[in-house]
């Protein structure tokens, strides 16, 4: 076949796929039927990020381009008036976008596993983020408000990452427990010595390491969070201090007895701990 023949009928073959005169994957097979690869010129969908996208809006229909605009307008009207509705309505417009969300990451997930993480963590922090508002707009200043969503919030996370075998969610839902606790110990506790704030914490560091150690043999994915969350509640009291207690003249000490004692508790364990995560 001639080349201004092969030519012609590839640009036609292009015309249908933007027109959606036939499905793209009927228009790939003809123009690889057709196309010269010498003297054919190259398909029109270009390589770069933005052309895909002009070309994807290029073909999308006019229901793609009403369901657009309108979730778009809808959200915009959402977010604007969202003081305005009854705290009724405004949690279960949170609770369903949440839902909406986690549902959607489900979804995604399962081809493009980052961008579905991203969309269930969007999920959860609209559940956070629009609880703390309401608490905030409802004027319930009590500081047990604000503590009680951050630990339901950090019991959802726990148990949909275990659930779903998100590591990174679980382990953000121990480290939000962990700001919970130090709210509890800030509004609760009196005495705040330097030793004080040791007994708080370290123990609850040994009982994260013991429960690495026990759950290891049914999951260690699980028990690697747990073990990574030990040695982070290792160091909270010196974070502690510095965030609630004015009294911070050695805490530097205490971080490098505490960098030097975890490091050769690490260093002699090794074989048993690294058991527990690989």
């Amino acid at each position: 076949m001639k080349a201004e023949r092969r030519t012609i009928i590839v640009r036609e073959i292009e015309h249908w796929r933007r027109s959606k005169l036939l499905p793209d994957h009927y228009c790939d097979f003809l123009i690889n039927l057709y196309a010269d690869p010498v003297a054919a010129p190259k398909s029109e969908v270009p390589d770069h990020i933005v052309g895909k996208a002009i070309m994807a809006v290029s073909k999308a229909t006019g229901k793609q381009w009403f369901l657009t605009f309108g979730i778009f307008t809808l959200i915009s009207f959402v977010v604007l008036y969202f003081s305005v509705f009854h705290i009724a309505l405004q949690i279960a417009l949170i609770l369903v976008g949440t839902g909406l969300l986690l549902w959607l990451g489900e979804r995604i997930r399962v081809n493009n596993p980052p961008i579905g993480f991203l969309t269930i963590t969007l999920g959860h922090l609209l559940f956070l983020c629009g609880g703390l508002f309401i608490i905030h707009d409802q004027e319930f200043t009590e500081w047990y408000w604000n503590g009680g969503l951050i630990v339901i919030c950090a019991l959802i996370w726990i148990v949909y990452g275990i659930k779903q075998k998100l590591s990174a969610l679980h382990f953000c839902g121990w480290l939000t427990f962990l700001l919970a606790y130090s709210l509890l110990l800030h509004q609760l506790t009196t005495g705040q010595e330097w030793y004080e704030v040791q007994l708080y914490w370290v123990p609850l560091a040994i009982l994260y390491g013991w429960v690495s150690w026990f759950i290891h043999r049914f999951s260690k994915p699980v028990a690697g969070v747990m073990l990574l969350t030990a040695i982070c509640t290792w160091f909270m009291p010196e974070i502690f201090q510095f965030m609630f207690i004015d009294q911070t003249d050695f805490i530097h000490l205490q971080l490098i007895a505490k960098m030097i004692i975890g490091g050769l508790t690490l260093f002699l364990l090794r074989k048993q701990w690294m058991v527990w995560v690989i």
